[in-house]
């Protein structure tokens, strides 16, 4: 009996300790930055050569034009007549933008990745080659140099009729196609304060982050502001940085999180922090739909119906009519009692009265094309939901589904909770 109210205490007291909710734990290292440690963006101009017939066409494109004659009078090679003007044609060169990062702590001869881009009216760069491209900073001065052929994920097919795209095959790729020239200065190892710079501001976290050090280092570190926390390097780790940044980063914290919902009003995407908390509230909702067909129909006139109409003049002599579309002539009497009268066209559809008191002709039956428009609007009933107040995210979820709305009537829904005051949260649309 004795073990058995042993087990019931250990049971109860082990339930009591365990957490309402499944707590998420981060390292410091993914959440934060050292203020310093960052990359640099390159850009460059250069030109992709060897193109098969899909580069730009150099009558249009001036700047490649000139840039391919700079180039070849660099090389020793004159294409300029006496005028000045170089005599270029053909649609094997493109014109492009190099962009790439680079990384913290690059050194002088490393490779990194660069982005190639058309800038003229390029349809492929499939097979071509980059030529020598100088990599400048925001300062104006060169980090890195690139060339080399550049891989293209993209095609483009077509023929008289269509054509076929996948991907954008004017950008492409060249794997370690730039060499770094130029170092940017940064010395880590005389550091003897540093900070970090949280990737999210939150209070909350930088104070969290900033016990979460001081616990496992001492007293070293303190929160200035939303996404800055300054450190003290302890004489222990002076001239050791990286030893020191290693055991920061490594420890964990759980981040904070402000109440937020995320719409993207294009795709219907809602996304909701767990914070997300809503008041006891009564809605309801419906939809209309309408529907609108139009379904145009061919009229005919009836079988053996004439396109020319006789009329009788004053002197009861029959007068055929034809309806014509060229303009009105005199008319001469032959040797018959028949007159053949020239009418105008009568897009009207209307009795056409003729010069000479001949009378009133009436024109032909012809072929129209009548118009059928089918609206049917249907409204459906709308039904009131009373949403209780959620605590947790799971309950929240669980009542807008019991709506039984769409992910863009979701959005209405929201925004009209968030207007009448019962959602706690900020909403931010993309």
């Amino acid at each position: 009996m004795r073990f058995l109210r042993f087990f019931v205490l250990a049971l109860f007291t082990f339930i009591q300790i365990l957490p309402t909710h499944a707590r998420v734990q981060v390292r410091i290292k993914d959440i934060v930055s050292v203020e310093g440690v960052r990359g640099n963006q390159l850009v460059g101009y250069g030109l992709v050569v060897g193109l098969s017939g899909s580069g730009d066409t150099l009558g249009s494109t001036p700047f490649t034009k000139e840039s391919l004659a700079s180039m070849l009078e660099r090389l020793g090679v004159n294409v300029r007549d006496n005028a000045g003007v170089a005599s270029l044609n053909g649609k094997n060169v493109a014109a492009v933008m190099v962009t790439t990062t680079l990384p913290a702590f690059a050194r002088q001869g490393s490779k990194i990745d660069v982005n190639v881009s058309a800038l003229g009216d390029a349809k492929d760069l499939r097979g071509g080659t980059l030529l020598v491209t100088p990599l400048l900073a925001a300062d104006g001065q060169v980090y890195a140099v690139a060339q080399g052929a550049v891989a293209v994920g993209g095609f483009k097919a077509e023929g008289q009729a269509t054509s076929v795209t996948k991907g954008v095959p004017t950008a492409g790729r060249i794997a370690s196609g730039a060499i770094v020239e130029k170092e940017v200065a940064f010395e880590l190892g005389s550091m003897n304060k540093m900070k970090l710079n949280l990737n999210n501001p939150d209070f909350t976290t930088a104070k969290r982050v900033s016990d979460r050090i001081n616990l496992a280092a001492g007293h070293i570190s303190n929160a200035t502001d939303p996404s800055t926390v300054n450190i003290n390097i302890p004489d222990a780790y002076k001239g050791r940085p990286v030893e020191f940044i290693t055991l920061i980063e490594q420890l964990e914290i759980e981040p904070d999180q402000s109440a937020k919902i995320v719409i993207d009003d294009h795709d219907g995407v809602i996304v909701m922090g767990k914070n997300v908390k809503i008041s006891p509230v009564a809605i309801s909702h419906g939809s209309i739909t309408i529907k609108i067909t139009e379904r145009p129909e061919v009229s005919q006139p009836n079988p053996f119906a004439m396109a020319t109409s006789t009329t009788i003049n004053a002197n009861t002599t029959p007068v055929t009519t034809t309806n014509t579309t060229t303009p009105p002539q005199a008319t001469t009497p032959s040797a018959s009692s028949h007159v053949n009268i020239s009418i105008p066209p009568n897009p009207q559809n209307q009795p056409t009265n003729v010069p000479g008191n001949l009378g009133v002709i009436a024109p032909g039956p012809g072929t129209a094309v009548v118009s059928r428009t089918d609206i049917k609007v249907k409204e459906e009933k709308g039904k009131m939901t009373v949403l209780e107040e959620s605590p947790t995210l799971q309950q929240l979820v669980d009542g807008l589904n019991a709506l039984g709305a769409t992910p863009r009537e979701l959005i209405t829904i929201l925004q009209s909770i968030k207007a009448s005051g019962a959602l706690q949260a900020e909403i931010e649309l993309m």
